[in-house]
């Protein structure tokens, strides 16, 4: 019996003979696929095999028959290579062209096993027809199909001796029967019982039932099978216990005979039944053979049927073609009698012509002259050539070369940096004075350079000549089209198009000429023949004048007209040298113009830059730039700061008095007020004075913050005007927002008549230097792309750092219920309004992400709205990292988790700019699929279908390039989808 637990499901690749076989654990079959993709991907790029190949390593080689990447190792080397696949067990010679080198993944153990039926043995004759019919026999019964095997032992050299089944066939004891194979007792060379009698009545090696047996597909039982085959009873081999061994010879001796007579009588039977089947088979060939003989017959009479049809057919076709000729000879007839009669009419025809010859080709020359006359009208001249001849003098003769002043400008002007940057790096006041004095020299000799250049390019006509430049440049191009500014033409090309152009006008004047002369003694003839026949004049021209060489003449007229007019150089037309000529001629005239107006352009920019120079100068040329403005504004509003605290002091004293005075506290209330606007009036021209001299300072005076360390200008320049120093949280009345202040402390307040939002931050003195530089990077992210109308960034107004608290306070815009989150909740964006507010939000974060900015909390809280169209990234927690940022409980929309997959995979992972667009294409699908319940698969594609959610194409395609892995959209190509596009 079958154990079923101890069996094994193979699948064979190769087999040897009639009773060994290579083969394929089943449970390997993705580890092959696996490999069969690694090879295929990695052997056509591989280095090819140098040298003699290590017959321990592992190559890759292709296969003949299919022309696959298959792991092998080298067996022997000749001319060729043999050698063995080891994944399947075949082997074949390979030149080296075919043999690569591997990897080391692909340097695995080799996945295919080598499997012997236990007890049984073949002629090793490997030539022998024997031989070769019972490997064919194996081959057709089990290759590449899935068979079950029980392990009996292992051999030395690894081969596997397994009793092998389809289905309930044992397939060694059908190799057996077939006699391919001999039953040989573990231990000894005797013959088992079957090895003689087994199938003597058998008269052919192929029984029908076997080869007609299709085979299983699988490890199931025989499809259409009705005979049961015999099986071999197994044999107590020699390893048996000694128990068996010490039983009695004459119990034993009984129980052999006993089965052999057994076996020897279901020989009988069976050898019976199959004469039967034989015979059965042998009439149902015959039947078969008579069925398909009549088949034939039938098909012979159809097709004879069909071809005596077909010849009716073609007879009937031949005798309408036979009438049809008939016809078409009759028409023929009638055709060449009427083509003789228009022949005998062309006859009188030509008579007459003849007669009138003479005036027919006086009238032919009429026709050439008229035609070359009205010629000659049309094309008086070479146009082309000649707008392009008096665009290279234009070009040539009146060129702007550069102000002899401008070369000592950019020596000045590099002077003059170098040392403003020695003032912008020193940190001392002892060595500030000399560097300020190296630069008020250096700077006196760029003010002479400059005024220099501005007198020697206002003296120039530079406008009018680049206005030139492009009128020239635009008249080419509408007649020779757009000009390549690729490669240079060479210097000849105007010499060449001279020579081309004087060539030219040589030629047509000759041709010309030719016609005129012929024309004028045709003339001289008339003229002639006028006097001859005019009776009432005397004449001197005799009938010889009028008679002799007209011919001639006349045929030298219409020779040079009909020359003339079918000349090319009449026409226009031109050869490719000719061509090439005024080519290289137009390239090289508009590269002529683009240079110069790249010159002109280059002054132009010099002369406004150092116009505003100049004007900078003059304005600091009687004083020098100082912070006296802003000490001003600073005093007042160390006296407004104050009147403010007496005035909130007095208020709480009448507030706490016995003698409650509600008119008088409602009066100081307004005065409060009145003091507090005046002085955040005061602040903001505060930030004003900062900008001011910070663009002194960033301009021509770098020298100022190190002089007036007492105005702090460095600290406003550093962050960017963020930092407001005057501000303190006592001076606000604010109101705090316990709905929104569970992270951290946050009151409303109004600050220069907007709405604002104070977001405190506990620091000490390290925390406070991060809340510095991150608020400061995020600010000046927006502040660099100011000039965009939406740039997508919530806008930071101002930074300030408690005085009574150890808290840093960054004050933004009040929306109320401007957060996605809550727009979602009170009405939700129609398809249309998303698409606007998404563009927004991904014009945020490419602005991020270009200043190297992760957000890495882009959540439904963190994304703002206005107007329902306006879309804004959020600021996010100053305090915290990109990572913990990344990972905070507040990452979802709805169900869905906004944390991208690599970050959810691998705690402490830095967050990127492709995390970023992770969590933004789970907005976008959140907020057209908001009651989605499920979890997104993070694959290669989306696969929403199953989640019943429909999208639209556009949609689910951008969706499917942001929720991936790898290979995310970036935010700049998000905003270039079709998904936005179509929207525009």
């Amino acid at each position: 019996m079958m154990d079923g637990e101890n069996m094994e499901l193979v699948g064979v690749t190769h087999v040897l003979d009639a009773i060994t076989f290579w083969a394929q654990n089943v449970k390997d079959d993705q580890a092959i696929d696996n490999i069969r993709k690694a090879l295929a991907d990695k052997c056509p790029t591989a280095p090819r095999v140098l040298g003699s190949p290590n017959p321990q390593k592992i190559y890759g080689a292709v296969f003949s028959e299919d022309s696959c990447w298959y792991r092998c190792k080298v067996l022997q080397q000749t001319d060729n290579f043999h050698v063995s696949y080891i994944d399947y067990g075949n082997t074949e010679f390979v030149s080296r062209s075919a043999l690569v080198e591997l990897p080391g993944d692909l340097q695995a153990p080799c996945l295919v096993k080598k499997y012997k039926f236990q007890g049984f043995s073949v002629s090793t004759d490997q030539d022998s027809a024997h031989f070769l019919q019972g490997k064919a026999f194996l081959q057709n019964l089990i290759y590449g199909k899935k068979v079950r095997i029980q392990k009996k032992s292992v051999c030395l050299d690894g081969t596997v001796l397994v009793q092998a089944f389809q289905g309930n066939l044992d397939i060694g004891e059908e190799v057996l029967k077939m006699k391919f194979a001999k039953f040989t007792l573990p231990g000894s060379n005797r013959e088992g019982p079957m090895s003689v009698r087994a199938l003597q009545e058998s008269h052919c090696p192929w029984p029908q039932r076997v080869l007609d047996w299709p085979g299983p597909q699988g490890d199931g039982d025989i499809p259409g099978s009705t005979v049961c085959m015999p099986k071999l009873r197994p044999v107590f081999p020699d390893q048996s216990p000694l128990s068996m061994k010490e039983k009695s010879k004459a119990t034993a001796q009984h129980a052999a005979n006993l089965m052999k007579k057994k076996m020897d009588q279901e020989l009988v039977e069976e050898n019976q039944r199959l004469k039967a089947e034989r015979e059965t088979q042998r009439r149902e060939d015959q039947l078969r053979d008579s069925l398909s003989e009549l088949q034939k017959l039938k098909e012979e009479t159809a097709n004879y049927a069909k071809e005596a049809e077909r010849w009716k057919v073609e007879r009937n076709t031949l005798q309408n073609q036979s009438e049809q000729l008939e016809k078409h000879l009759q028409v023929s007839k009638q055709e060449v009698q009427a083509v003789r009669g228009q022949l005998k009419k062309k006859e009188k025809q030509v008579d007459k012509l003849l007669d009138s010859a003479v005036a027919e080709r006086f009238c032919r020359l009429a026709e050439g002259v008229d035609s070359l006359r009205g010629l000659r009208e049309r094309n008086p001249g070479n146009t082309d050539s000649d707008s392009l001849t008096e665009s290279i003098n234009i070009v040539i003769n009146n060129s702007i070369s550069a102000p002899v002043a401008m070369e000592k400008l950019e020596s000045a002007w590099r002077d003059y940096s170098l040392a403003q940057e020695k003032l912008k790096a020193c940190q001392t006041k002892e060595q500030l004075w000399d560097l300020i004095d190296n630069r008020n020299k250096v700077r006196g000799v760029l003010t002479a350079t400059v005024e220099s250049f501005l007198q020697e390019v206002e003296c120039l006509p530079v406008r009018q000549r680049m206005d030139k430049l492009e009128e020239v440049s635009s008249s080419l191009t509408a007649v020779f089209g757009p000009a390549s500014m690729e490669g240079d033409v060479g210097q000849q090309a105007f010499e060449q198009f001279s020579q081309w152009r004087t060539q030219r006008s040589q030629l047509t004047s000759s041709v010309r000429d030719g016609t005129d002369k012929a024309l004028q003694a045709l003339c001289t003839w008339s003229e002639n023949v006028g006097k001859f026949f005019c009776l009432s004049a005397n004449t001197v021209v005799g009938v010889n004048d009028i008679v002799d060489g007209v011919n001639e003449l006349l045929k030298q007229a219409e020779n040079n007209v009909a020359k003339e007019l079918d000349s090319p150089l009449s026409v226009g037309e031109q050869n490719n040298h000719e061509t090439k000529a005024v080519s290289n001629a137009f390239h090289k005239v508009m590269q002529h113009i683009q240079s110069e107006q790249s010159l002109l352009s280059d002054i132009m920019e010099k002369y406004l830059l150092n116009t505003k120079f100049k004007g900078e100068m003059l304005q600091w040329q009687n004083a020098s730039p100082t912070p006296d403005s802003l000490f001003s504004v600073k005093k007042r509003i160390r006296s407004l700061r104050a009147q403010l605290r007496w005035r909130q002091v007095e208020e709480a004293s009448l507030e706490e008095a016995e003698d409650f005075d509600l008119t008088e506290i409602l009066k100081k209330k307004e005065e409060i007020a009145e003091t507090r606007n005046t002085l955040f009036h005061e602040i903001g021209q505060e930030r004003k004075e900062y900008m001011k001299l910070s663009a002194v300072a960033e301009g021509c005076c770098p020298e100022l913050p190190l002089l007036y360390p007492e105005a702090d200008i460095h600290s406003h320049m550093s962050s960017g005007g963020l930092v407001v120093k005057s501000l303190d949280r006592d001076m606000f009345d604010a109101e705090p927002m316990k709905e929104l202040s569970g992270r951290r402390p946050l009151v409303c307040t109004e600050f220069q008549g907007q709405r604002v939002i104070l977001k405190g931050y506990t620091v000490n003195e390290e925390a406070e230097a991060r809340v510095l530089e991150r608020t400061t990077q995020f600010h000046r992210t927006r502040t660099q792309r100011e000039s965009q109308t939406d740039t997508g960034i919530l806008p930071l107004l101002a930074l300030f750092f408690s005085k009574s608290d150890p808290l840093a306070y960054v004050m933004v815009p009040y929306f109320p219920n401007g957060s996605l989150w809550n727009v979602q909740a009170a009405k939700p964006l129609t398809a249309s309004e998303t698409v606007k507010v998404m563009r927004g939000v991904a014009r945020g974060l490419q602005a991020l992400h270009a200043a190297g900015v992760t957000h890495a909390s882009l959540n439904p809280n963190n994304v703002f709205v206005l107007h329902r169209h306006q879309g804004m990234v959020g600021d996010y927690d100053f305090i915290k990292t990109p990572v913990q940022r990344a990972v905070d409980s507040g990452m979802v929309a709805g169900s869905i988790s906004l944390v991208a997959p690599e970050l959810r995979q691998t705690q402490g992972t830095p967050p990127t700019p492709a995390c970023d667009m992770y969590s933004y294409g789970c907005l976008l699908f959140w907020l057209h699929a908001p009651g989605f319940n499920g979890d997104l698969d993070s694959g290669s594609r989306l696969a929403l279908d199953i989640s019943g959610v429909k999208l639209e194409d556009n949609l689910q395609a951008l969706l499917s390039k942001l929720l991936v892995c790898v290979g995310r959209l970036t935010a700049a190509e998000t905003l270039a989808d079709d998904y936005f596009l179509s929207d525009q």
